[in-house]
């Protein structure tokens, strides 16, 4: 029987439809978990055929259950993931135990924000940076005569916003750079050029050196404690050349990576000297984003990603293009969940494709510090990209989070 292993999955968002998506192509699906929760819920995952509940760190442990599976006659056809963690170590697994399409090399170079800055340090997208060794001590007077503010400060595998700092002056970067230092003491941290401009992430596949493009979304940006994307609008009618400069930074991340074959999504900022790269990841965005691109042109792109990791041509050919904007919900305050009101009226506004939330009754919400405290999210489309914002905004208007303080 044809099997894909997924290691990790999210209840909902691009890594849990991949599931579904495997599922739906007609392939025996087997989750490796490490989150009880999941055991627990076991029923609420029907797509799952097979939910295993082993340490996903532990690489020799999962290499014992892919031979038993092997052994009961699997015939084990990719092993994936969508969640972040773990793309590298699907890879590893997938070139020992089944034909992998696409590079561990390039996806280990993706997962980490030092590697990345370092290997396409020379090209006129990669912001400035420098880099400080984990346990490296830190000279902070000679430093900041090196930097211009404000800055960027992140540790070299933060996700989700994670960990990723902005520094206005001298003393917010030493606090930044003494905690990070102290909260991941393996890893290196990176100081980088703040950039200004619009931010637009880029959804692409690559077949046989060959780009395509599944989507240009336009970001909007809550700053915070952290940077939260809030809001992403699907541009339907890319300008010409935009499309040719986006084309052309990919063309030399594939090239310098050595890229053939694989999933990535970059997140680009305009800026006055040019496009610059903020950050690049080996998968599809987490949350909505398959639900939006499925929304605005048709294609599953998680199942796409699929047929490429098996060997097959993915095809990005819009059935459709509809305008369409996804607003996410955040809070600005911290307690206790203990309701949410509107859902109904958020789904019978006008343009609204989908309304999702996130946490159960009880739950405990806190202002953001990642993109995992984004609440909800609310997908609409309109005749236009002004009316999809302006339908997806307002119905996520009507969405109330009523919150109890903390005893």
């Amino acid at each position: 029987m044809k099997t894909i292993i997924f290691i990790g999955t999210n209840k909902s968002g691009s890594s849990r439809e991949a599931i579904r998506a495997a599922e739906q192509l007609g392939y025996f699906t087997v989750l490796f978990t490490n989150n009880e929760k999941q055991i627990n819920q076991r029923k609420e995952y029907a797509d799952v055929h097979e939910m295993i509940f082993i340490d996903t760190s532990n690489l020799s442990k999962m290499k014992e259950e892919i031979n038993k599976l092997r052994t009961r006659g699997l015939e084990i056809s990719s092993i994936l993931s969508f969640v972040d963690s773990y793309v590298h170590v699907a890879s590893i697994l997938c070139d020992e135990f089944c034909k992998s399409y696409t590079s561990s090399k390039a996806i280990k170079i993706m997962e980490n924000k030092e590697d990345t800055r370092v290997a396409l340090a020379d090209q006129s997208y990669t912001p400035k940076f420098s880099v400080i060794k984990p346990g490296e001590k830190i000279n902070f007077d000679t430093l900041n005569k090196t930097l211009t503010y404000p800055v960027i400060i992140k540790s070299s595998n933060s996700t989700g916003s994670k960990d990723v700092l902005l520094a206005r002056e001298a003393e917010q970067a030493e606090k930044h750079i003494l905690r990070l230092q102290e909260k991941s003491v393996d890893e290196a941290i990176i100081i980088e050029e703040f950039i200004e401009g619009d931010q637009y992430l880029v959804e692409a596949l690559i077949y046989n050196n060959k780009i395509h493009i599944a989507g240009i979304i336009e970001q909007e940006i809550t700053q915070g404690r952290r940077f939260i994307i809030t809001g992403y609008g699907v541009l339907v009618n890319v300008p010409y050349n935009l499309r040719k400069e986006i084309e052309e930074v990919l063309q030399s991340i594939i090239s310098k990576l050595e890229i053939k074959n694989g999933a990535l999504h970059l997140e680009m900022r305009r800026s006055k000297n040019g496009w610059k790269l903020i950050e690049i990841n080996p998968r599809i965005s987490g949350g909505a984003m398959n639900k939006m691109l499925k929304a605005a042109y048709g294609y599953n792109l998680v199942e796409e990603t699929i047929k490429l990791h098996v060997g097959e041509y993915p095809s990005l050919i819009p059935k459709h293009q509809k305008h369409v904007f996804t607003q996410y919900l955040i809070i600005s305050e911290k307690g206790i969940l203990e309701k949410v009101t509107g859902k109904k009226r958020a789904r019978k506004s006008p343009g609204v494709i989908e309304v999702y939330v996130k946490p159960r009754k009880g739950t405990r919400l806190i202002p953001p510090l990642s993109m995992g405290h984004r609440y909800a999210y609310v997908i609409a489309e309109g005749r236009s990209k002004e009316e999809a914002k302006r339908n997806a905004k307002n119905a996520a208007n009507e969405i109330k989070f009523h919150l109890q303080e903390e005893k």
